[in-house]
């Protein structure tokens, strides 16, 4: 081990022959530029798919907090929760695509690259070998001063056994480092296309499944506009709205506002007012969108821009006195 060593140094200080192979030295680059790439593409989607199991795992919180807020009688609650559950479900399949189909046969390709290594750096130290032996040979026959035969022949010997384990090792890595290169395209061309292939399928299938997410939350406002949530206006309790506590009570000699309007006049109304009320009680009001008015006053009485919005016990009218439109306790008038 110890000659091997020194006569690569001789070598590698020019004073004795090397074995040169443009070709193989060809293969080798080739190989080193490949073995890198194959390396840092492994790395790097290695990267990406921890990256891709954190989306989805952040994903899945997220659409589970959204479920959580999204209350139940809200419209398309149940869409809302079968279409999270389907993203849930789109990023399974998509991070187990990404591993099955893209890397493992790239960890398999991959796997080449330290065996074929191993061999290369054999047939280094099997030429140092063979070079070593033939300049033993070399000199063996110029130094001998009395010709030793058995000496000649054991060298000769040695040196073909070192030729020959050599150029096996040799021409195989001829056969096999061009062989794996070449691999590469195939390889880099069935690896992006599954790989391209289930970002396509992810994000197809996901633009779907969120175009009818983003459906859900456009009904949800719509609805909302409409006042189809809205809570009930109280005077600071959870208590249906009522007037506030200094005036009458609700009930009035038995008239409801469902029944009130049966006992009204109809006759000569401008259009659009249902009929019309007078004033037995004072209302001061507690909100922008209601009416004051003193005992006596008439009020025109008229439907609601959304007949939703109307609120059990109360009326929309407009003063006559002043025009103004709002809404009123119905208990604090009687129809005409």
């Amino acid at each position: 081990q110890k000659s091997l060593i020194f006569f690569q140094i001789l070598q590698n200080l020019g004073k004795v022959d090397r074995t040169a192979d443009e070709i193989f030295d060809e293969h080798l680059q080739n190989f080193t530029r490949q073995q890198n790439a194959a390396n840092r593409i492994q790395k790097e989607f290695n990267n990406y798919i921890r990256c891709i199991r954190a989306a989805q795992a952040a994903s899945k919180s997220l659409l589970e907090a959204i479920g959580e807020t999204y209350e139940s009688q809200w419209t398309g609650h149940d869409l809302l929760y079968v279409q999270t559950q389907s993203v849930d479900m789109l990023w399974n399949d998509f991070s187990h695509k990404l591993a099955d189909q893209v890397l493992l046969p790239l960890n398999t390709y991959q796997g080449q690259f330290p065996e074929m290594r191993k061999k290369i750096d054999k047939r280094g130290r099997k030429l140092v070998d063979y070079d070593s032996q033939r300049h033993s040979f070399q000199a063996l026959q110029t130094n001998m001063k009395k010709r030793d035969d058995a000496k000649i022949a054991k060298g000769r010997e040695q040196l073909e056994e070192a030729k020959r384990t050599y150029e096996m090792l040799n021409s195989e890595l001829h056969d096999e480092l061009p062989a794996l290169y070449d691999s590469r395209i195939l390889f880099l061309v069935t690896n992006l296309q599954s790989l391209f292939n289930a970002e396509h399928v992810f994000h197809s299938e996901a633009s779907k499944i969120f175009g009818e997410l983003e459906a859900v939350v456009d009904k949800l406002a719509t609805d909302s506009q409409r006042g189809s949530y809205s809570v009930k206006k109280t005077n600071g309790s959870s208590l249906p709205r009522q007037a506030n506590k200094n005036s009458s009570p609700l009930i009035i000699n038995n008239i409801s506002p469902i029944n009130s309007a049966h006992r009204a006049s109809t006759d000569n109304l401008p259009p659009g007012v249902l009929y019309r009320v007078k004033a037995t009680y004072k209302y001061n009001r507690e909100d922008v969108d209601e009416l004051s008015f003193d005992v006596g006053e008439m009020i025109q009485v008229i439907e609601y821009d959304d007949p939703e919005e109307q609120e059990e016990g109360w009326l929309m009218g407009i003063k006559e006195t002043t025009g103004e439109k709002g809404m009123f306790p119905a208990n604090f008038t009687r129809p005409l």
